[in-house]
């Protein structure tokens, strides 16, 4: 059964994020067809909580090839989306205290309840749940299209260094 948001998403005003896709960029190292964030509405560390989004057109890299005359976002996007909003947390607040990025550790319990097709926009609710500094931040995740809720789970965040994978 699909779960309650994690916190109140529609009280924001998307057209006025509080980070936009430059500040992302401060925070996350993913460029161009990689950039799954549009904003960052939210973010409350005493909570624990981040709210973002991903505005959805009908230009997307994928749209080609997944599937033709189909167009269904990949639920491995959904993830990455997911992913990046969380890095985005963990670095914007140190959380790890080690690593140059946040890396997939793995996922949980992923379950995707509503198919996702352009255009429209994906919001994404996270919020940690476990962080231990230089090991793992575990957070609980969800994203909505229309009011409904299109994929849930929980992911792990390892840090991960360029100097030890060079």
């Amino acid at each position: 059964m699909p779960s309650e948001p994690l916190f109140d998403y529609k009280r924001f005003n998307y057209d006025k994020p509080l980070y936009d896709l430059n500040e992302i960029r401060k925070m996350n190292a993913q460029r161009h067809e990689m950039e799954q964030l549009t904003g960052v509405l939210w973010v409350d560390e005493a909570e624990g909580g981040i709210i973002g989004f991903k505005d959805i057109t009908n230009d997307e890299f994928w749209i080609k090839g997944h599937m033709p005359g189909f167009p269904l976002m990949p639920g491995v996007l959904l993830c990455e989306a997911a992913a990046q909003l969380c890095a985005f947390f963990v670095r914007k607040h140190n959380l790890l205290k080690a690593g140059d990025f946040m890396g997939f550790g793995g996922m949980d319990e992923i379950r995707f309840r509503q198919a996702v097709f352009p255009p429209t926009r994906v919001t994404f609710l996270a919020k940690s749940i476990r962080i231990r500094p230089r090991v793992v931040a575990q957070f609980k995740i969800q994203a909505y299209v229309n009011d409904t809720l299109a994929m849930e789970g929980s992911l792990l965040g390892v840090p991960i260094s360029r100097k030890e994978n060079l």
